[in-house]
């Protein structure tokens, strides 16, 4: 077995991907650092959000004793599940689509984050809030990075390299599926 030449600093955590993702940065103060508000969205699309977290939750629970009895049936039900769920995200993007500038090569991992910045205004240890559209599926995880370091790029902007701070679990989950399937697309393509 070959000796582990690779230091500490080198190892991941995580799997990283090269992807072209919807990213929407918004720098956050001092005092909402806690996260408690949305810095995307005032509006009270929270309380909905939640609703369909707990109905999707529900539905998940119904199918588990359902597959105990009834496989055919359950497979079409799972399937009816993602076809609403995939209808939804089409939907919320519709509403809210963006602009061809939003839409960037990043870095991803369930870890954190590198993206390029058009100015240098980020600076190690300031909280920032990301929401990503990660297609094809249109998922929309949002957390709350910080900023390791930037690294000036010769057209006057910075790469930026953030490490995720607060991430809720069903969107390290979305990350994580995301990377995953990036990965088999990868290995199909080759």
């Amino acid at each position: 077995m070959p000796p582990n030449t690779e230091s500490k600093a080198d190892r991941r955590e995580y799997f990283r991907i090269e992807d072209h993702i919807g990213l929407e940065i918004r720098r956050l103060s001092q005092d909402s650092e806690d996260g408690h508000q949305d810095p995307f969205n005032g509006t009270p699309l929270e309380s909905l959000k939640a609703e369909f977290r707990r109905f999707d939750q529900d539905v998940k629970a119904h199918l588990a004793s359902l597959a105990e009895r009834d496989r055919l049936l359950t497979g079409l039900f799972k399937s009816m599940n993602s076809k609403l769920d995939t209808l939804a995200r089409i939907i919320a993007f519709e509403q809210n689509p963006l602009q061809p500038e939003d839409w960037q090569d990043v870095t991803l991992s369930e870890g954190g984050l590198s993206f390029t910045s058009n100015t240098p205004a980020w600076r190690k240890g300031d909280r920032i809030a990301v929401r990503m559209t990660l297609p094809p599926e249109l998922y929309q995880p949002q957390a709350i990075a910080e900023v390791l370091g930037t690294e000036p790029d010769e057209w006057g902007g910075a790469r930026v390299h953030s490490a995720f701070v607060k991430l809720e679990n069903n969107d390290r989950q979305q990350i994580a599926r995301h990377v995953m399937r990036w990965q088999i697309r990868q290995r199909q393509k080759e």
